[in-house]
């Protein structure tokens, strides 16, 4: 039957504005308000006062979708100066809104606002958010959960329901005078008292049974966790008695999925599981337990156990919000708190999809190569003063390639923006440390480090392959190291020392996983690689807080490439001031 051409263009405008509506309800704008504000908090029978964002602890979750444009307005309520970060956002020329205290931006003072404006370009999946400036990022944390453009699928079984689940640290002592105390007396700071999950540290702890986190599952129905770790200093086991977990996305990048009982997650790191539950009511609930990963000997670090519990849905109950506590309650077995094998064997398992729809663009040949010492190390005492450091004439630092970070009193990426970086960084970052030793034998005797602000410069779309080498100084210890700006292949990683010759015919440049924050092995390197393409100044250090106050820090400087989209946008006139 013919149809007549008086209709066709009518329903051709009809589609024609439907597309538009859709590609328009792909990309939308989200603005959020967080308020930076004090709120009472009880856990472990004690409360305090702590800072939060609109009063929750954890802060709200920021919910966007692949394309959209994100606007916080972040006003600050409290005493203290504040930044957020939105961790693992690439901020594509917009390092304005990044969030590093003294690198992107000055801090947000008292009674003053900021809008955070970024676009989430090209990334979906769990990321999360923190504040970027002392120890505050101990209660002022949230999810980010991106969300794939409409009409596209996961890589995987749609879940039935996603949860998302935040690992923090809890301690009863303000956590800013935690650390105040360790720079002033040169020692290690206190560790935490309890690990949480989504803010309750759970029946493990005294006092603490009534603040555990419950998760209800139905039988037969699959379940996405999306895994935050939040905690300030430790790395964490995850496991959920009798039940397995499907990796499918770690730091927001599809990976091939493979199963486990026990994950490794370190801090800044996210992991999005899927968990199946029974086919059948099982007459019985289970703890979902963390404890932490720790090498380091000597040294002290917080030994608990945090536990929420999975429940399920029972069928012959009328009430979906009833605990019976009166069912068999079952534990998983987690390693041992130094099980190094179990964290090698869980990382090299990390593969990318490396499909035709998500590629793994490993950069193939490489423009400049850097080798990098992380590890800790010392600074003489202040004359006349008595430190509680390794020796009582020294104090505990870090640094990478022998240069602790101090930050300036002004932002980095203004500075460079400006032109004016003279009394305010140096451009002088050694690309390989200043002096050779055995990186993982027996220590050097002169373990002081140098102090400076020293940034690395890199020609836009330069491909980078960086060598990180952990020390044996003061002791071989795991770092999880965060790149803003950027997410990284992980081509290659072994124990001792890094191999420059034979190593590198053993890296992975087929499907090595992406991500923003990769441990360096304890007692062993990392090798990764990315592109350079997105110009401004960008942080790196140890997501171990401790670490990153003791300066195991640094920041590489990005140039403008010579298209206008290759330059880094002019600071938004809101932009804090010093």
């Amino acid at each position: 039957m013919a149809i007549s051409s008086r209709f066709l263009a009518p329903c051709s405008v009809l589609m024609a504005t439907l597309m538009l509506l859709i590609v328009q309800a792909q990309s939308i704008t989200r603005h959020y308000d967080f308020n930076v504000q004090m709120a009472n908090v009880t856990r472990l029978c004690a409360s305090k006062s702590v800072v939060t964002v609109n009063g929750e602890y954890p802060g709200p979750t920021l919910v966007a979708r692949e394309g959209d444009r994100v606007l916080v307005r972040v006003t600050n309520r409290v005493a203290h100066n504040m930044t957020l970060h939105w961790h693992g956002i690439r901020q594509l020329r917009s390092g304005w809104a990044d969030g590093p205290a003294y690198v992107t931006q000055c801090p947000i003072q008292t009674g003053q606002s900021y809008v955070y404006n970024f676009t989430v370009a090209g990334q979906r999946g769990t990321l999360w958010w923190h504040a970027h400036i002392s120890w505050l990022r101990a209660t002022v944390y949230g999810a980010i959960v991106i969300l794939p453009k409409l009409g596209v699928p996961y890589p995987f079984v749609a879940p039935h329901k996603e949860v998302p689940l935040l690992f923090g640290e809890w301690w009863r002592a303000d956590t800013e005078a935690v650390v105040s105390q360790a720079l002033r007396t040169g020692g290690a700071p206190n560790i935490s008292d309890a690990f949480t999950i989504n803010g309750l540290p759970g029946p493990l702890y005294n006092c603490s049974a009534k603040d555990t986190f419950k998760l209800k599952v139905k039988p037969g129905k699959t379940y996405m966790l999306r895994l935050i770790n939040a905690a300030l200093n430790d790395e964490l086991f995850f496991s959920v008695a009798n039940h397995t977990l499907t990796i499918v996305e770690v730091d927001a990048v599809y990976v091939k999925p493979f199963t486990v009982k026990t994950l490794i997650i370190s801090p800044g790191q996210t992991t999005n599981v899927l968990l199946t539950a029974k086919p059948f009511y099982p007459k019985a609930n289970f703890y979902m337990s963390a404890a932490p990963y720790s090498v380091i000997r000597p040294g002290t670090f917080d030994s608990t156990t945090v536990a929420g519990i999975l429940e399920y849905h029972n069928p012959r109950s009328a009430s979906e919000s009833s605990f019976d506590k009166d069912l068999p309650l079952f534990r998983p077995t987690l390693p041992r708190f130094n099980d190094t094998g179990l964290v090698t064997n869980f990382t090299s398992k990390l593969r990318s999809l490396a499909t035709p729809q998500y590629p793994a663009a490993v950069p193939q040949s490489v423009d400049k190569r850097f080798f990098f010492t992380v590890g800790l190390g010392t600074r003489p005492c202040p004359v006349n003063a008595t430190c509680q450091g390794p020796t009582n004439t020294t104090q505990f630092a870090a640094a990478i390639n022998n240069i602790s970070l101090v930050l300036p009193s002004t932002a980095l990426l203004q500075s460079h923006f400006t032109g004016v970086s003279r009394g305010v960084y140096g451009s002088n970052f050694p690309t390989t440390p200043l002096s050779q030793f055995n990186y993982t034998g027996v220590s050097p005797n002169n373990t002081n480090v140098a102090t400076g602000t020293k940034l690395l410069v890199l020609p836009f779309n330069t491909t980078v392959e960086l060598v990180m080498q952990d020390t044996s100084i003061l002791g071989i210890e795991s770092h999880p190291l965060h790149l803003h700006g950027f997410n990284f292949f992980v081509v290659g990683q072994g124990f001792g020392n890094y191999d420059p010759v034979n190593d590198p015919t053993r890296f992975n440049l087929v499907d090595p996983v992406e991500r923003n924050t990769v441990g360096v092995p304890a007692g062993g390197w990392v090798a990764i690689r990315f592109l350079a393409d997105n110009p401004g100044v960008w942080f790196m250090h140890c997501h171990l807080e401790v670490h990153t106050t003791w300066g195991l820090r640094m920041a590489w400087l990005v140039q403008d490439g010579s298209l206008p989209n290759q330059k880094l946008l002019p600071p938004p006139s809101d932009l804090p001031k010093c």
